[in-house]
């Protein structure tokens, strides 16, 4: 999967990593070749009193540093390059494939995990993008030069190095074996952490109404404990690989020491030489130590790669059409054809075998208890879902033949929970429109029945909106997103239980505001009053699933049953229909 992933995002960048490539292996020969410039100064001008070859070869010595630092320093501009674009093109990826992800989808991963694999999850493959091109570049190159430099030096002395970098690698790999199932647990647990703290800010009212602060105390403590474990064993191996290394690197140089020393008494060998072959052997063990730090890196690289390739290998179930309709007749009807809907593994369908048809000017109301399939049903006009059953036609023609971008200009939706975006009010109703007038705005407010509150504000359309709409009330929140979907003018309307924050005058009010506005356009409401839906043209009646009641209020509290108890549950003398 990391394999893949780098191979795919990298593509457009091979002309930097080849920059790269070049200026390391060119930083690197410049970083071999000092120490053997450093031999020549202790055998051939120190020992023998050459001060001018000291100076000479001191200057070679300099310049060789100079090249060496531009080098790397270019090295390190071009590698930072690429591995910030890559995390820029991979994170566009991420979040361009979870914009066209339906509900099923969305819901599949989980939002908290769905956050975690764009930022935390790139950010580590980003990470070993970076070091990869800082450090593992360097060192192979440095790890083989090396060898060659000190087999020059003095070839039985470096029969050493047949010990220590077995070891040394032997030793990194067991510790990184250890470390990969640490790290794909990690990610789990800061899944999880996200997901408990997303649900305690998002619900925090209700913790607080309902005195669940200890419980969610007590629940964030377990998943931040499990995270806080899990990165503590992590972390305890990767404390014990650097204390390995460097035992292996100063037992090594003991070493050479030792036998150097012995070497240098007997007359085989010069003090300068033995000084390179030292500075060699520490390079080659660090090019070692590097190639281990990335050995670390890779396995949570690895774990993070599959997330993210899970999430762009996943397909939408609403898919486009290989040659999709683009444009719709004027006048769109809408007709369900014996549609259903059932989720993935589930025992029985969410939706079966409704069948409902509307034209233009028609208001259509869709009431049932709770889980009954009403905002199931909604999704699937607009394709938030696709019919797994029948089929959803908008103007003769399945929805699934239709472009989705030219299925959804045509609807203008209010969910259930109506959500306004960080902005202003005026930036909140042009978010269908964008070319939408200031008249437009207040005309689509008026209606709305959201005017009066907007123009209390000092600000007007240029009011503040925090995130989720947080700064306003409830019944604020959904006349505004009532009146982002009327700036659009669409020819469906569809409100899915889109007044129930509403009281009952407002409520009568928009409805009444409404009517004239939507008179060419068909209607579908999803709404718990009866009040509210009484006088649309027909009323489709919901149980588990099925429709068990089509017509008119009066038809429907004759022949329905489950209509009439729904309507004697609500209303009373002083509330009649």
């Amino acid at each position: 999967m990391l394999i893949r992933l780098l191979r795919t995002y990298l593509r457009p960048y091979r002309s930097w990593l080849a920059a790269v490539v070049v200026l390391q292996v060119f930083g690197t020969l410049a970083a071999l070749y000092l120490p053997s410039l450093n031999a020549d100064i202790i055998d051939h001008g120190i020992a023998q009193g050459d001060t001018d070859y000291v100076v000479t070869t001191g200057g070679w010595m300099l310049l060789v540093t100079l090249v060496q630092v531009v080098t790397i320093v270019a090295a390190v501009y071009f590698g930072a390059r690429t591995a910030m674009a890559f995390g820029r093109d991979v994170r566009g990826a991420v979040f361009h494939r979870v914009g066209m992800f339906s509900a099923r989808e969305v819901g599949q991963f989980g939002a908290p995990s769905l956050i975690t694999r764009s930022t935390n999850d790139v950010q580590q493959v980003q990470m070993l993008v970076m070091m990869t091109a800082t450090m593992m570049v360097m060192a192979p190159i440095m790890a083989m030069g090396g060898v060659i430099m000190a087999l020059r030096q003095d070839v039985e002395l470096s029969s050493l190095m047949l010990v220590s970098v077995p070891v040394l690698l032997a030793g990194t790999l067991l510790i990184a074996r250890r470390m990969v199932p640490q790290f794909r647990a990690m990610q789990e647990r800061i899944d999880r952490v996200n997901r408990v703290l997303r649900e305690q800010i998002t619900g925090v009212r209700v913790v607080r109404a309902f005195v669940r602060e200890p419980y969610e105390t007590d629940r964030f403590a377990e998943a931040n404990a499990a995270l806080t474990g899990t990165a503590l064993r992590a972390g305890r191996l990767m404390a014990l690989l650097f204390p390995f290394v460097m035992l292996v690197l100063n037992v090594s140089s003991a070493a050479v020491l030792w036998f150097g020393g012995q070497r240098v008494d007997a007359g085989a060998m010069e003090v300068g030489a033995l000084t390179a072959f030292l500075a060699y052997l520490m390079q080659i063990l660090m090019s070692v130590m590097m190639a281990t730090f990335m050995v670390v890196m890779v396995p949570r690289a690895a774990v993070s790669a599959e997330r993210i390739t899970e999430v762009l290998s996943t397909d939408s179930s609403v898919v486009t059409a290989a040659e999709p309709v683009n444009e719709l007749p004027d006048e769109a009807g809408l007709e369900l054809a014996g549609a259903g809907f059932t989720f993935p593994g589930a025992e029985a369908p969410v939706l079966r075998g409704v069948e409902l048809r509307a034209g233009p000017g028609e208001t259509i109301a869709v009431v049932g208890s709770t889980g009954s399939g009403k905002t199931t049903l909604i999704s699937l006009i607009p394709r938030l879902i696709d019919a797994t059953s029948g089929a959803v036609r908008v103007g003769g023609i399945d929805v699934r033949d239709i472009d989705p971008d030219a299925l959804r200009q045509r609807i203008g939706l209010v969910p259930q929970k109506a959500y306004l975006f960080s902005g202003t009010v005026a930036s909140n109703l042009r978010y269908g429109k964008p070319d939408a007038t200031d008249d437009e705005l207040w005309r689509a407010l008026e209606i709305a029945q959201a005017r009066e509150f907007v123009e209390a504000m000092p600000e007007g359309l240029n009011a503040p909106i925090s995130q989720g709409g947080t700064n306003v009330s409830g019944g604020q929140r959904q006349r505004l997103a009532i009146a982002r979907a009327l700036v659009r003018r669409p020819d469906i309307y569809l409100f899915d239980d889109s007044f129930s924050a509403l009281d009952l005058a407002t409520d009568a009010r928009l409805r009444a505001a409404l009517r004239p506005y939507t008179a060419e356009a068909i209607v579908v409401i999803v709404a718990q009053r009866v009040s509210t839906v009484a006088s649309a043209d027909q009323i489709l009646v919901l149980e588990d699933g099925a429709v068990v009641g089509l017509g008119g209020h009066d038809e429907l509290l004759a022949t329905c049953p489950t209509y009439a108890e729904i309507v004697e549950s609500q209303l009373t003398v002083e509330e009649p229909a």
